[in-house]
């Protein structure tokens, strides 16, 4: 199999959406030997900052010299970006390779009347593929919910990790804060260990306690006192997080707090033998950089582009623009889902824009251009609605100066064909 014929196999899943449970791909790693039976794993879940906790954490563990996997979705310019081994993506003949076995194996299941869905094909692969390279530790991030979510299917971690929880997928997951972090703590195994978001929301942090305590949990929760912040710009807040000097290179208070749950974690690596030193943490999370996450691309006009679509995100981000960019002129560009809260989303960014210009992500359940600029016009009132990527980008140049800022904000599934334009 090539890698195209790869890529077109496992996208042949995605209109079998979203089934959650475990019994597919418990048979799909049966298929394949369970590879992931034996692996070293470090669990991450939550609604917001999964992503930068996992890649600071994967990122610790390599400057410790362990060969580490990183598993995240969804990927923002390449698919390979999903599945990572010390910062580098997998080999796309590589791909192709771990594929054969996972296609031979779904094939069966498919023959006996049981489809797996694209996300299980794609954790199989994974799994077969950090095996294959003997992998150390594996940082695992979830893809929605936990309880019944493909990567489930390991046995206890050596940490898990539950990010700051929040609304979203409630069609799936349920519709109080106190579900869906039901379902998030649906990944602890008894007798592990939990670290979790410093300010996470105090009724999910109710059903972490109950569940933590039920199952024999040790908690973790960092201590917000023990954050100090030395200095903060733009391009990253220089902090010391419980002791140790460390530079989050990625843009916001909330990353602070994402790298205390990682510093944190990584401290109960030590507690468990691994040799993690301070200094390993400090460099891991120094390198971190993150495609679309508050991320700068270019400085004249500054172009900062954020991927992420919930009402978190849009406090994250009005919070990081009226920190760090007071009185700029600033154009926005913005797409969402159709099937997510927009205009919460909206209420919390769509004001910070003096014009903004709306588009329709490369993606069926996409909002579009026209009906997301309709419900921008309350909050925003020069606001107008653009055919293409390539013109929302000459839209947003030809009204920002070279000291003015153009924010892209929303769905991921437009950030890649938004930087071409504006990198």
């Amino acid at each position: 199999m090539q890698y195209e014929e790869a890529l077109n196999y496992i996208h042949s899943f995605d209109k079998f959406g979203v089934k959650p449970g475990l019994e597919r791909i418990s048979a799909l790693c049966r298929a394949l030997g369970n590879p992931q039976k034996g692996m070293r794993f470090i669990h991450v879940a939550g609604t917001n900052g999964k992503g930068s906790t996992s890649t600071m954490l994967a990122n610790i563990c390599t400057c410790a010299g362990y060969r580490t996997g990183l598993f995240v979705s969804p990927y923002v310019i390449d698919f390979c970006e999903r599945i990572q081994i010390d910062g580098s993506m997998i080999p796309r003949e590589s791909l192709a390779s771990v594929m054969d076995d996972v296609k031979k194996a779904a094939d069966a299941m498919i023959d006996t009347g049981e489809t797996p869905t694209e996300f299980e094909i794609i954790t199989a692969a994974a799994f077969l593929y950090y095996r294959r390279m003997q992998c150390d530790v594996v940082v695992l991030e979830t893809g929605l919910g936990g309880r019944l979510d493909a990567t489930n299917v390991i046995d206890c971690p050596l940490v898990n990790v539950i990010t700051s929880v929040s609304l979203d997928h409630t069609a799936v997951l349920g519709d109080t804060i106190e579900a869906i972090a039901a379902e998030k703590c649906g990944t602890l195994k008894p007798g592990g260990i939990c670290v979790t978001y410093p300010l996470q929301n105090a009724q999910a942090l109710r059903v972490i306690r109950e569940t933590c305590s039920r199952q024999k949990l040790r908690l973790v929760l960092p201590n917000v006192d023990a954050v100090q912040i030395l200095d903060a710009s733009i391009f990253g807040t220089d902090a010391v997080i419980d002791g140790i000097a460390v530079r989050v290179p990625l843009l916001g208070r909330h990353m602070v707090y994402n790298a205390s749950m990682a510093v944190a974690a990584a401290k109960v690596l030590q507690s468990q033998g691994l040799d993690v030193s301070d200094e390993c943490i400090s460099r891991g999370i120094a390198r971190t950089v993150m495609p679309a996450r508050m991320q700068i691309v270019r400085e004249h006009p500054l172009v900062l582009m954020d991927g992420g679509h919930n009402e978190d995100c849009a406090v994250a981000l009005h919070s990081a623009i009226t920190a760090f960019l007071p009185g700029r002129h600033i154009v926005g560009i913005c797409g969402l889902m159709a099937d997510k809260a927009y205009t919460r989303y909206l209420a919390h960014t769509a004001p910070l824009f003096d014009k903004l210009i709306t588009v329709r992500p490369d993606n069926p359940r996409a909002l579009s251009a026209q009906a997301l600029c309709e419900a921008a016009r309350p909050f925003c009132s020069d606001c107008t609605a653009s055919d293409s990527f390539a013109q929302a980008a000459e839209l947003a140049l030809q009204a920002a100066g070279k000291d003015d800022v153009i924010v892209v904000c929303g769905s991921f599934y437009m950030i890649n064909d938004l930087e071409k334009y504006l990198k």
